[in-house]
């Protein structure tokens, strides 16, 4: 049976074939960690994670590649930043799209004594920019918002929001899960203060790496969440002030940073623009296809403007896991069903508790595989 893989807003696949190469490069060549050994092996695994540090900042237009800290995921990186970082008293905004990476961490802060609140979006998961002055309070000291939605695709005006962030120096953290590596960010333009990143989804990389790109006044505020072993300052039982050591304990996930490497080589010589055209093509071909479908409601835009290549729909008179199940059963298409770790984002979008049927489309689909797909919804809507 043919297979067709639509899940990669939670993460790319297959990937670039020059990403397994790396790894196992690592894994059978090199297999010494960093900053552990003074021999050859350890400074080529140094100098990789260096580079990779470099192709991240040159992607995100900052400056400083020592300001990229390596983690195991964005998850980890926004725990990170916001457990590290707030404080009992102290106020955050976030909109209502965001992922349960943000939420869950919040809800938890919350029973320490710090508020949040969520910044309304309408039915299409677009930020009211209008109100956001409005919730500012005197002790708010951070946001957190997510750039494009995992559910419905939505993006938001990361620049403008930036402005108004600055204007209270109120302490930015961009949540780019849906949108780096294919999206172009810049740092400095949206007035961040950090830029969490996942390696596994539009990064094309493998899974277990992640971090975030933060500036040194930011850096100095926050307590590290875990401590212990950097190979640097082993005389001192204190962890380091200085960046990324300061938030780097451990054994850093070197393979996975080499895949990381070889994919953000991949997308430097692909370039962004060229992987976002085609994406946004395919998915401008999957919508028009089933937009005008009775008994299917496409939640979001209807258009790819203002969207990343991710799409959810309802379906009204079949439920939307027996679809899911029926894709992957009978014409081997991979989708995702429920609520995607977002249940506020589906409030905000009137879907929950059923949740929907999402496509992510990924630089590695086909035109094919987009109009075998629409033929298979047709099937299974007996039109």
């Amino acid at each position: 049976m043919k297979r067709v893989y639509l899940d990669n807003a939670a993460t790319t696949y297959p990937k670039p074939e020059c990403v397994s190469k790396a790894v196992c490069d690592f894994i059978e060549n090199i297999g010494s960690n960093v900053g552990r050994g003074s021999y050859q092996n350890s400074y080529s695994a140094a100098q990789i994670v260096y580079e990779t540090r470099e192709l991240l900042c040159n992607l995100f237009k900052f400056n400083n590649p020592l300001s990229t800290v390596f983690t195991m995921n964005i998850t980890q990186s926004l725990n990170m930043l916001l457990k590290g970082f707030l404080k009992p008293g102290d106020h955050i905004l976030v909109s209502s799209m965001e992922h349960n990476a943000v939420m869950r961490p919040l809800n938890s802060l919350k029973k320490l004594g710090i508020e949040f609140t969520k910044i309304p979006c309408d039915v299409f998961g677009q930020i009211d920019y209008d109100v956001v002055e409005g919730l500012i309070k005197p002790n708010t000291k951070m946001a957190v918002i997510s750039h494009a939605s995992n559910v419905c695709g939505t993006m938001q005006d990361i620049e403008k929001l930036g402005s108004i962030f600055k204007k209270y120096n109120i302490h930015f953290v961009l949540d780019s899960a849906q949108t780096a590596g294919v999206f172009d960010i810049d740092f400095k333009k949206a007035n961040l203060s950090a830029l969490c990143f996942t390696g596994h989804k539009g990064l094309l990389g493998p899974q277990g790496i992640g971090g975030f790109i933060i500036t040194n006044e930011f850096a100095s505020k926050i307590t590290p969440l875990i401590e212990g072993g950097t190979g640097s300052l082993s005389e001192s039982e204190e962890q380091p002030e200085y960046l990324p050591d300061k938030f780097e304990a451990g054994t850093l996930c070197l393979p996975a940073i080499y895949g990381l490497n070889a994919s953000l080589k991949y997308i430097q010589k692909e370039t962004t623009k060229a992987i976002r055209e085609k994406e946004l093509y395919l998915t401008k071909l999957f919508i028009d296809g089933v937009k005008n479908i009775d008994g299917i409601k496409l939640i979001g835009y209807e258009d790819i403007k203002n969207r990343a290549p991710v799409v959810s729909l309802c379906f009204e008179d079949i439920d939307n896991s027996e679809v899911a199940f029926l894709l992957d059963r009978d014409y081997g298409i991979m989708t995702r069903v429920g609520l995607h770790c977002a249940p506020s984002a589906h409030k905000t979008l009137n879907t929950f508790p059923k949740g929907t049927v999402r496509f992510s489309f990924g630089h590695m689909n086909t035109e094919e595989e987009v109009k075998y797909t629409l033929d298979a919804i047709y099937k299974i809507m007996g039109k």
